[in-house]
C-alpha cells in the first residue's frame, strides 16, 4: 500500500488526512502526487473557508516512504524529478492555497512532515509531538526549494539543527522558535484545530484570500535558483555516500560513512 491523502468538509470546513498505515503517514512519491490534486482542488472551492490539515493514526507525517528511494534517487534526472515536481508539485500546491490551512499536529513529524507543516499558516501540536528532518542520517541533503521553506517557517538556526546535527525538537521548542501557536495535551489537539477551524470561518473570507496572497508576494524569493545552483542541486544521486545512507537505513543499521 503506498498510502493516500484524503479529502472531506463539514460545512465551510475541508479536511486534508494523510494516511498510510503502518508508516507512521511517511509520503508516498503517490502520496505527494494526490496532495497536488487535492490542493488544486481546494484553490477553485468557493464554499470553503478553512482547511485542517492532520494525520491519521496519533501521528502527522514521519517525513518520505525510504522504501521507495532505491527506485529513483540513485539516478539525477529521476531524484530532480522526484523533488522537482512530485515534492515541490505538492508543497507549491498547498502554498498557492488561499484558503486558511490550520495543521493539526500530533506524533511524528519528521522531514517531508515539516515540510507540509511549513505551508500552513497556523500550527497547533500536541505535547508529544517531535519534528526534525534527519535526513542527514541518510546520506542526502534537503532540496533547496524545501530548505528555503523550512527555514523560512522553522527559524535558520532551527533548521541549520536539523539538517546538520540531525536534532529533533519537542513541541515545546517548537513553540517558542514561533513555529507554533499552542502546544496541548494530545487528547486535545484535535478538538482545538475544529474550534480554531470554525472560529476563522466567521471571519471575512476574501479578506483571508488577499491576505494570504499579499503575505505569499512578501516571501517569495528565488534565492535558491539564483546562479543555476537549483540545476546542480541534484548531482549526488548516484554517490556512495547517498547509497549508504538509505541501504543502511532499509537494512536496520547504522550507515558507515
Amino acid at each position: 500500500m503506498s498510502g493516500k491523502v484524503q479529502l472531506s468538509s463539514q460545512g465551510l470546513v475541508a479536511r486534508v488526512t494523510l494516511s498510510h498505515p503502518g508508516k507512521f503517514n511517511a509520503m508516498s512519491r503517490a502520496m505527494w502526487r494526490e496532495l497536488k490534486t487535492v490542493f488544486d482542488h481546494l484553490q477553485q472551492r468557493t464554499d470553503l473557508r478553512c482547511v485542517i490539515v492532520s494525520g491519521e493514526g496519533g501521528h502527522f507525517c514521519a517525513g518520505g516512504d525510504i522504501a521507495e528511494y532505491p527506485d529513483f534517487r540513485f539516478d539525477e534526472a529521476a531524484l530532480r524529478a522526484f523533488h522537482e515536481q512530485d515534492v515541490w508539485g505538492g508543497l507549491a500546491a498547498m502554498l498557492a492555497c488561499d484558503l486558511p490551512l490550520l495543521a493539526q499536529i500530533e506524533g511524528n513529524c519528521m522531514g517531508a512532515g515539516v515540510e507540509i507543516a511549513s505551508c500552513c499558516d497556523i500550527r497547533i501540536a500536541g505535547q508529544d509531538a517531535r519534528f526534525g528532518a534527519p535526513i542527514a542520517r541518510l546520506g542526502f541533503p534537503m532540496a533547496p526549494r524545501e530548505a528555503q521553506l523550512v527555514a523560512c517557517e522553522v527559524g535558520l538556526s532551527a533548521a541549520r539543527s536539523m539538517l546538520l546535527e540531525a536534532m529533533v525538537f519537542s513541541a515545546d521548542e517548537m513553540m517558542a522558535s514561533g513555529f507554533l501557536r499552542a502546544v496541548l495535551p494530545g487528547a486535545d489537539v484535535k478538538l482545538d484545530a475544529q474550534v480554531r477551524a470554525q472560529r476563522l470561518t466567521t471571519l471575512a473570507p476574501q479578506a483571508a484570500r488577499l491576505n494570504k496572497q499579499t503575505l505569499r508576494r512578501l516571501v517569495t524569493s528565488t534565492a535558491p535558483l539564483a546562479d543555476g545552483f537549483a540545476a546542480e542541486a541534484y548531482a549526488y544521486a548516484d554517490s556512495a555516500e547517498h547509497r549508504e545512507g538509505i541501504n543502511a537505513f532499509l537494512s536496520k543499521r547504522l550507515p558507515v560513512f
